[in-house]
């Protein structure tokens, strides 16, 4: 990316012109922000494309906070890129606003540029922090799809902009990065989970309740071994019925794959999650993935800490069952509201019996004293935290909060591994 950056920054250098008329400097400041914006566009593309290198090596949560936090950049440039280009045209041209505007629709590459920041004004619009958590998930989901739609309509403007068209072989690399992008996202979001779903013939066998709006979901397929997945991983998981089969939904592991068997565990917490509940045997499902790298192979030390949120206990639970290690090496520390709140306990008794572990349930309050997860708590109930590799999943506050206070009882930045799950 930084190499991709820097390419695109030379190729507006070397076409860099006299900028002492002010409609040069806006037309200079147009096209670096047009090509700067079309470059950030790619890769926003390609880090939501579930390539399985980005996904296992960086961690889709990482993933997707990059791509929050490119994507306001991105619009920025593509709204910077169509001011300054808007004010170069009539500083050239002689005309007024709103005629400029009635003639530069008259180009067609120029008219679908339009539509398309339209469409990727509106995706950044119901994204923004202040907006999202007032719009229902499945309708950001389809908002968002425009992204593609607003991308390929920039496209068919780029090749005809002058940092293009001049240069046959720069236009031919550009055009050939977009075709591998879109090869990328066609291959790992629809050939791979259709190619997977034929050959695995996943189908729900069972729907339990774990408590109160907490359900698991077991499914049953073939070959499951070839998956490859680990604990700690989550799939997409599209459960072919009614209206759930419109979105992939993300959910973790809650225990290992055993006999062709696979098991999710699932707090009800908007519609979809309303219909996993009334998901009757029989439903087919396409699993894609698995995702995720807080696994065993990041593990560094002989004793671990597993730090659970809420729902958070879904992965922790299938590393407690499966890291390597002997009595005493590992804790299980998982974090709720109130008793009531705590799922699969009877599991983790089980385990932490059989493997000589150890399980504390921190229950209450999140401020003041009733805070559980304190630096001073934290060294209490593990006296040698500080030699420990860390693994923690919750919600973003939760972890955030948990990260500061680990911080504080000792261990080192490096050995904490999070996975931040909001829905």
């Amino acid at each position: 990316m930084v190499f991709g950056g820097g390419a695109v920054v030379g190729v507006w250098a070397a076409q860099l012109a006299d900028v002492g008329r002010l409609d040069a400097l806006l037309a200079s400041c147009a096209h670096l922000a047009g090509l700067a914006a079309g470059f950030g566009m790619l890769v926003l593309i390609l880090l939501m494309a579930r390539v399985p290198a980005l996904e296992h090596g960086v961690g889709a949560d990482v993933l997707a906070r990059w791509h929050a936090r490119g994507g306001r950049i991105v619009i920025g440039l593509v709204l910077a890129h169509a001011g300054f280009a808007w004010c170069a045209y009539m500083r050239n041209t002689g005309t007024e606003p709103i005629g400029s505007v009635g003639e530069l629709l008259g180009y067609p590459a120029l008219a679908a540029a339009i539509v398309g920041t339209g469409m990727l004004v509106v995706v950044g619009l119901v994204s923004a922090r202040v907006v999202r958590p007032r719009v229902r998930h499945e309708t950001w989901r389809g908002l968002h799809l425009m992204t593609y739609a607003g991308a390929a309509a920039g496209f068919v403007h780029q090749p005809a902009g002058p940092d293009l068209a001049g240069a046959p072989v720069l236009a031919w690399v550009w055009t050939l990065a977009h075709v591998q992008v879109a090869v990328l996202v066609l291959w790992y979001r629809v050939v791979v989970p259709a190619r997977a779903a034929l050959r695995h013939g996943i189908r729900v066998t069972s729907v339990v309740d774990e408590g109160p709006g907490v359900v698991s979901v077991t499914m049953r397929g073939r070959e499951l071994d070839a998956l490859q997945a680990e604990s700690g991983q989550f799939f997409r998981w599209r459960f072919v019925t009614g209206r759930l089969w419109r979105t992939a939904l993300p959910f973790s592991l809650s225990a290992p794959v055993r006999d062709d068997t696979l098991r999710i565990t699932v707090r009800v917490v908007g519609d979809h999650t309303r219909r996993i509940r009334r998901l009757r045997p029989g439903v087919r499902v396409v699993a894609t993935g698995p995702f995720g790298a807080m696994t065993a192979h990041r593990r560094t030390r002989r004793k671990v800490l597993l730090i659970a949120g809420g729902v958070g206990i879904t992965p922790m639970r299938a590393l407690f069952e499966t890291l390597p290690g002997g009595p005493g090496d590992l804790t299980l520390m998982y974090r709720a509201r109130s008793g009531d709140d705590l799922v699969l306990r009877d599991e983790l008794d089980r385990i932490a019996g059989e493997r000589a572990g150890t399980v504390h349930y921190l229950v209450g309050g999140s401020r003041g004293v009733g805070n559980p997860l304190t630096p001073a708590n934290l060294r209490r109930l593990v006296p040698d935290i500080a030699e420990h590799d860390v693994y923690l999943c919750g919600s973003p506050g939760m972890a955030k909060a948990t990260r500061r206070a680990l911080r504080r009882a000792g261990v080192p930045g490096e050995r904490v591994h999070a996975e931040v799950f909001a829905f």
